[in-house]
């Protein structure tokens, strides 16, 4: 930690885009990061000034899976008490095992939640410091604004502009693009952004939920309305009322289910 009470990140990784989004994201509580291109450029910050206030470590997992390893087991027998998250586009299971044994203290697949990364970094350090209490609202991510979503590409930009002004209707946004380019970020500016922002904004995974219950889950249901309902539950949609609903993956939903969405939505 500084001695100006900030926390202290390093942040490995060789994407300036990224590494600005992660420390933009880190500094909402508080933190400061610092950087390194590579594993030998990490080793060497260690021995800095800042290196020996760090209060946590983020590698963004890039190439060949034992050279990360490596990388960790380094870090971690040159600092023992440094807690290291590892931040990948690889979910495997074998990969976060890996990351383990060599010594990491978390594991974090891309696309990242901004809610998931705050809270790994305040459990890596323990929740809070001894005997210090944070206002509750310290501890609460706020969503990234239209003016730090990181992204120079025309393409990009123009998405952003139309999104913005999507931000002013009342109408469903369709976000389309691969694993890991932003897609729940662009949804949270939007929410930001809109009349709505005060009121809660719901994230359901679409494909996560088992096909039996996805429309109770999405629209509620009665007690008693089929076996095993025992009490009334309030469906996604309710709870968002007033707010914004952000459904994932909706395209792994029973297309029976999807034809229920689409008339919700019309």
């Amino acid at each position: 930690m500084t001695r100006n009470g900030q926390r202290l990140l390093l942040l490995i990784d060789d994407e300036p885009a990224q590494r600005r989004l992660v420390s933009a994201l880190a500094a909402r509580t508080g933190w400061r990061s610092v950087f390194a291109n590579d594993g030998e450029m990490a080793i060497a910050t260690l021995g800095t000034q800042d290196g020996m206030q760090l209060d946590a470590i983020l590698l963004d997992h890039w190439g060949r899976e034992a050279d990360a390893a490596a990388l960790i087991a380094e870090l971690r027998a040159r600092r023992p008490a440094l807690p290291i998250l590892v931040l990948t586009a690889n979910g495997s299971a074998e990969q976060a095992v890996s990351a383990m044994r060599a010594g990491a203290t978390d594991f974090l697949v891309k696309p990242l939640a901004p809610d998931r990364l705050l809270a790994a970094l305040d459990a890596a350090v323990g929740g809070s410091a001894a005997g210090e209490l944070r206002p509750l609202t310290e501890k609460m991510p706020a969503p990234l604004g239209f003016d730090e979503v990181v992204g120079s590409a025309p393409a990009f930009r123009a998405a952003l502009a139309i999104a913005a002004k999507a931000a002013r209707a009342r109408i469903p946004v369709l976000i389309e693009g691969e694993s890991g380019v932003g897609k729940e970020v662009l949804a949270e500016a939007i929410h930001a952004a809109s009349p709505r922002a005060r009121k809660p904004m719901v994230r359901v995974n679409c494909g996560a939920i088992p096909a039996n219950l996805v429309e109770s889950e999405l629209f509620g249901h009665e007690k008693g309305a089929f076996t095993g309902a025992f009490e009334r539950k309030i469906g996604r949609f309710q709870e968002a009322e007033g707010g914004t609903i952000f459904l994932d993956e909706v395209g792994e939903m029973p297309l029976e289910a999807q034809v229920k969405l689409l008339r919700v939505l019309q």
